[in-house]
């Protein structure tokens, strides 16, 4: 299963203190990003190093291309982000923790200097992330720990491309690298859905325009039956969140809301196998998160990064394709406040360009 929950490292150069996040957090967060700049190795360098393998190579030489094109055909920022590149090992280079309340599906936030407040915490310690979820499972908050293949730092720094962002294929790369650079050209400060539906909209549009301009029409199909997978997944999450909804604003005791909890996520599990078995003809590469521990924290992270995409697609459209008016259109979104900005984009009948009163 491809990497849905790709983050911005929303910690990376919080350099100060706020809030009750210690110094320590910060410290490993500086630390990591610091070790992770240092081994950075220049893509042009890479591609002409003649002890550099050929498959290698062959990947730094997609991942210039794939760079080349953000700029040149989707508008995003031409500067030194991406074209560099560390091996980080296959694993992933950051832990993110989410957590969420036993009764709720609202996620709990963590605030942080100049990135605002976030819906998760990140470690570059795999060790750290689960002691620092084991501490919050103990104040009785359902916690999920995933693993995170790319973040950015917003064009603070010089974000490298890494081995963990390699392991998938060049539609996967082209994903990352539009997504995170989307961030880089509009991030609102302490909005998380709104940021990364925005990405996950250029990431989409940016990946169909790559692969139509490469004519690569089997690839093309592939990602659009990806998509088409991701949105089944989806409607079945949804479909729990409002059931679990109705669970937890009822009357019912503690002990009567765990047992309908557990038995909603049964029902979720159910509705899978059907849908892989029938629908997706035994497509099996879900199976790890449905076999997973399935609790509020993990759909919370489907919430997150999904909820409002369709509502960018549709504003993508109205922008005629256009990539420019589409992130003008976008920050004017932005400067409204956070509830009027999530109705303005779900009601939008225009481009909201930089000329739009």
């Amino acid at each position: 299963m491809r990497a849905f929950f790709r983050l911005v490292a929303a910690t990376i150069l919080a350099f100060g203190v706020a809030g009750c996040t210690s110094v320590s957090y910060y410290a490993q967060a500086l630390e990591g990003h610091v070790k992770i700049m240092a081994a950075r190795r220049d893509v042009g360098k890479l591609i002409n190093d003649p002890s550099t393998s050929e498959a290698l190579r062959a990947r730094m030489e997609s991942a210039r291309e794939i760079r080349q094109f953000a700029v040149d055909e989707l508008a995003l920022p031409d500067n030194r982000s991406y074209r560099s590149y560390v091996d980080v090992g296959p694993e992933a280079v950051t832990w993110a923790v989410f957590a969420a309340p036993e009764f709720s599906l609202t996620p709990h936030a963590w605030c942080f200097p100049v990135y605002g407040c976030v819906p998760y915490k990140g470690y570059f310690s795999k060790k750290s992330a689960t002691e620092f979820a084991a501490g919050l499972q103990r104040q009785g908050l359902d916690v999920h720990v995933t693993g995170i293949t790319a973040y950015s730092t917003l064009g603070w720094s010089k974000d490298p491309l890494l081995s963990t962002m390699l392991t998938q294929g060049d539609t996967h790369l082209a994903e990352v690298v539009f997504h995170e650079l989307a961030h880089q050209r509009v991030y609102i400060h302490g909005d998380s859905e709104f940021n990364e539906a925005f990405a996950v909209a250029v990431e989409t549009t940016g990946v169909r325009k790559w692969l139509r301009a490469a004519g690569d029409t089997a690839g093309l199909r592939r990602y659009e039956a990806d998509r088409r997978r991701r949105a089944d997944f989806l409607a079945l999450v949804s479909q729990t969140r409002e059931e679990l909804r109705h669970i937890y604003e009822s009357s019912g005791t503690v002990s009567e809301k765990r047992a309908a909890k557990a038995a909603a996520f049964e029902r979720l599990r159910t509705r899978y196998r059907r849908l892989r078995d029938d629908r997706w003809h035994g497509y099996r590469a879900f199976d790890a998160w449905f076999d997973a521990p399935i609790n509020n924290a993990k759909l919370a992270v489907v919430s997150v990064y999904d909820a409002q995409v369709k509502s960018f697609l549709r504003l993508f459209d109205l922008c005629s394709g256009d990539y420019p008016r589409f992130y003008a259109s976008v920050e004017q979104l932005g400067k409204l406040n956070k509830a009027d900005r999530a109705r303005a984009l779900e009601s939008a009948q225009a481009c909201y360009d930089a000329g739009h009163s």
